[in-house]
C-alpha cells in the first residue's frame, strides 16, 4: 500500500485521552485535514498510533459498556472497557472507538486497514 501518494501520520497516545486520540485519527483517516477533501473519495493516508497502552483513561470511563452482536437471537454481548482492554488489548479499544467515528459505508473496512496501532 505504500505508493508515492501515500502519506504517513504518527500519533503519540501517551498521556492523551481516548476520545481525543480517536477523533484525531478518524479525521486524518477520512482526509478532512487536506484541502482536497471529498466525502466520496477514499484517501491514501496511513495513520500509526503509538503507546496506546499508556493512554490516560479515567476510572469513570473504565466501566463503559462495549457491545457486539453475534448474529443469533439473543446474541448481544456486552463487556466493559477494562475487560476488553485486558482481553484484547488497547489496540481493540482504539479500533472500535475509531470505527464508530467512521461512516458506515464501503470505505469503512479499507480505512480501518490503513490504521496501525502499537502498544
Amino acid at each position: 500500500m505504500t505508493t508515492e501518494n501515500t502519506t504517513n501520520y504518527v500519533i503519540d497516545a501517551q498521556g492523551k485521552r481516548l476520545g481525543k486520540v480517536a477523533t484525531e485519527a478518524a479525521s486524518i483517516l477520512l482526509g478532512k485535514d487536506k484541502a482536497t477533501f471529498a466525502k466520496h473519495i477514499k484517501s491514501d493516508i496511513i495513520v500509526e498510533i503509538k503507546n496506546s497502552s499508556k493512554m490516560d483513561i479515567p476510572d469513570k470511563k473504565q466501566g463503559e459498556i462495549y457491545q457486539r452482536y453475534t448474529g443469533y437471537p439473543g446474541g448481544r454481548r456486552e463487556e466493559t472497557l477494562s475487560h476488553l482492554a485486558e482481553r484484547r488489548g488497547y489496540e481493540e479499544v482504539l479500533k472500535r472507538s475509531i470505527g464508530g467515528m467512521l461512516p458506515g459505508n464501503k470505505h469503512k473496512k479499507p480505512l480501518l486497514a490503513q490504521l496501525i496501532i502499537t502498544e
